[in-house]
């Protein structure tokens, strides 16, 4: 299974920390974020990733991680995102990495408390269609700002819809996705949206309607250090205190 990480777009929503670097460069805690993307998929058995980065300071990535090594990464590829055209977008430049095998997905902006190895496990045993993460969330006004999922009443997905304003359920879709290679077909599919982008919500409810879309709850914490001002802090201070990425 291979991995991509999106550490791309503006990070208008961290400014002004992001008019000097890439939101994915600032730090959490002791370390840059995007090191705990990189270590999430590294302790889940993933270690040949591209990391798919755009912007002024995608030279800042390689400064950074060279050719992975240090890391744990066995095989580490970049690639540039020349414009934001959306996570849809992002992943479907990594086509001809991933080829013929899974891949797992995952914003970098994206902190979890436990490692989502078994996920990745369950996904090997599912063989095809899509995997996502989600998690608990019982504040509607957040739930408002996420992708949500409607589950029926044998608690499969029917539907993912985007920022609800009336949520379908306490869930919410994290930013960590699995794939089977037909992903690269949906997303040569997909129309843009409002944005101009290329929504991976669309891909997700592509599974859902063929009934192939599993997911799994994450267990303890998950913070988006994107989201806002007040979520890096928050993230911070959790990651802090608590630690991240553990197994």
């Amino acid at each position: 299974m291979k991995g991509v990480i999106l550490a791309g777009g503006s990070g208008t929503r961290l400014h002004p920390l992001t008019r000097i670097t890439n939101k994915h460069l600032l730090p959490i805690y002791d370390r840059p974020m995007i090191s705990y993307a990189i270590e999430s998929l590294v302790l889940a058995g993933i270690t040949e990733m591209m990391l798919v980065t755009g912007g002024t300071h995608a030279g800042e990535f390689l400064r950074l991680l060279g050719n992975g090594d240090e890391h744990g990464i066995d095989r580490l590829l970049y690639a540039y995102q020349d414009r934001p055209g959306g996570i849809a977008e992002a992943l479907g430049l990594a086509e001809r990495f991933v080829g013929d095998d899974g891949v797992l997905v995952m914003l970098a902006d994206n902190i979890v408390e436990h490692t989502f190895r078994p996920t990745v496990e369950h996904f090997a045993v599912q063989g095809n269609g899509a995997r996502i993460l989600l998690t608990e969330e019982h504040d509607p006004v957040h739930l408002r700002h996420l992708g949500v999922p409607e589950l029926d009443g044998d608690r499969r997905v029917t539907r993912i819809v985007e920022k609800p304003e009336d949520p379908p359920s306490t869930y919410a879709v994290t930013g960590i996705y699995c794939y089977d290679p037909q992903v690269f077909d949906v997303i040569g599919t997909l129309e843009p949206s409002g944005r101009g982008e290329l929504e991976i919500t669309d891909v997700n409810n592509w599974y859902v309607g063929q009934g192939t879309m599993e997911y799994d709850v994450l267990d303890g914490f998950w913070g988006d250090a994107g989201e806002s001002i007040d979520a890096y802090y928050a993230v911070n201070d959790f990651v802090r205190i608590h630690g991240a990425n553990k197994t």
